[in-house]
């Protein structure tokens, strides 16, 4: 009696679990963005054959009446470009960044901004939540770019690829700036 008694208590501890509640709406919620632009939409409707360029996986921070750059980003620090996991860059097709040639995989990006540049980081350490197991040593390129101030204030961190023929631009937005990161396809036909 007592070991049904105890299987029963077991079972239903069980089952408890098994139907937990899902979680609550993220305030920043996870986007993506496709080089060639729209390429979903494109696969879909047939106008894509091949997989796409690149890709970029990012949570979206809203501003919230906050000051955001030299404000809750830090100038001078860390940045995981984004909210929640590190924002990440997938790479199908070789890319030049930086005279750096990325080959094929999926990579980390983070940023540390100043007044006048954003170092972008690109990390072979996949996976981070946030920037706090950072390590310079899973590095594989770095390039600066310049953030310009847009008289357009942007609410939500938005991230998305500007591109022409075999070149584009990551391009970040927020708050009132507005930085790119310019790529280039490795294997262009001339």
């Amino acid at each position: 009696m007592r070991i049904g008694l105890l299987l029963a208590f077991v079972f239903a501890s069980f089952a408890g679990f098994a139907q937990q509640k899902p979680t609550e709406l993220d305030k920043s919620p996870m986007d993506m963005s496709y080089w060639p632009d729209n390429y979903p939409l494109l696969k879909m409707s047939g106008k894509a054959k091949n997989q796409p360029i690149a890709r970029v996986i990012y949570g979206r921070p809203l501003k919230n009446g906050r000051t955001i750059f030299g404000g809750i980003i830090k100038y001078n620090e860390l940045w995981r470009l984004g909210a929640n996991e590190a924002t990440e860059l997938e790479i199908f097709s070789p890319v030049k960044l930086a005279n750096k040639v990325l080959p094929k995989g999926r990579y980390t990006l983070f940023c540390v901004p100043t007044e006048n540049k954003w170092t972008i980081i690109v990390s072979k350490d996949n996976f981070c939540w946030g920037s706090f197991t950072y390590d310079t040593r899973k590095d594989i390129a770095r390039a600066e770019i310049k953030p310009e101030t847009t008289e357009e204030i942007v609410e939500t961190f938005t991230i998305y690829f500007k591109d022409s023929a075999d070149k584009a631009s990551l391009v970040f937005l927020w708050d009132n700036q507005k930085a790119e990161l310019p790529l280039s396809l490795v294997n262009a036909k001339k």
